[in-house]
């Protein structure tokens, strides 16, 4: 069964800002746990005028508890305490023109355990009630006419989907294998039990439900810092402009460390 979470928000900022902001957010008060931020590739197509950019980043996390007494550490690659880092890749698309921006991130480390795809969208809002000169801008190049200085509506889904199943199923056939191969042992001797390890009372569906809700409850608390962490880039964005922003990732980093 697949989880899915959902919101819809607004900063209280034009689209030019917050599409800024978008890419510095990197680190902020409430994302000190990202170690680094790679741009991979950045491409500008100047028919659509779009802006599609490709980057990683290194996030550092603690698995819950709940989680580690469901999997097996090597299955996470956690350290004892559940201190664990992931690579997350995500994928970027502006339009200024039009005034949207659609994101894409999703995780490329132990994907076998649990897939998360987040999803975003940003989008400065049209006027309610286009004048005639708006009206006349619409006809002419496709678009109406926006307020660019108060407001981007942002829409998120998270998408989180265990695969630990199939790979507990996986497991158990190659048992399964093993056992068939000791039955035909020679007559008289002893056949060796198969060990079937932390998980033999589990199903793989109930393993696999409770990663989903753990992480969906991850989810539901870690958004809401992500929304104030861009509040606080775009706020220093607001009263400083690019250096402040750049003082406060330095500031950030020192904190971490």
């Amino acid at each position: 069964m697949v989880k899915v979470y959902s919101s819809n928000y607004s900063y209280d900022y034009g689209f030019s800002a917050v599409s800024l902001a978008y890419f510095l957010r990197y680190p902020n008060p409430y994302a000190r746990h990202v170690a680094s931020t790679d741009t991979i590739s950045r491409s500008y197509d100047p028919v659509t005028q779009r802006l599609t950019t490709v980057r990683l980043h290194l996030k550092r996390s603690r698995l819950p508890p709940a989680v580690l007494k469901v999997l097996p550490k090597s299955s996470v690659g956690a350290s004892s305490d559940g201190s664990t880092q992931s690579f997350i890749l995500e994928k970027s698309v502006v339009d200024v023109k039009e005034g949207w921006m659609e994101t894409e991130s999703r995780n490329i480390d132990w994907s076998n355990v649990l897939s998360v795809i987040e999803r975003q969208t940003y989008r400065r809002p049209a006027l309610a009630n286009p004048t005639a000169d708006e009206i006349t801008a619409f006809q002419r190049d496709g678009t109406i006419k926006v307020q660019d200085d108060d407001r981007t509506d942002v829409a998120v889904s998270v998408t989180l989907k265990s695969r630990i199943g199939e790979q507990l199923r996986k497991r158990r056939q190659r048992w399964g294998e093993q056992a068939g191969a000791t039955s035909v042992i020679g007559a008289g001797e002893e056949e060796p039990a198969v060990k079937q390890g932390w998980f033999s009372s589990w199903s793989s569906s109930a393993i696999r439900s409770a990663v989903e809700s753990i992480s969906l409850q991850r989810t539901e608390k870690s958004q809401p810092k992500a929304q104030k962490g861009m509040s606080v880039v775009l706020s220093r964005l607001r009263h400083g402009g690019i250096q402040e922003v750049l003082e406060g990732m330095r500031h950030d980093r020192e904190v971490e460390l």
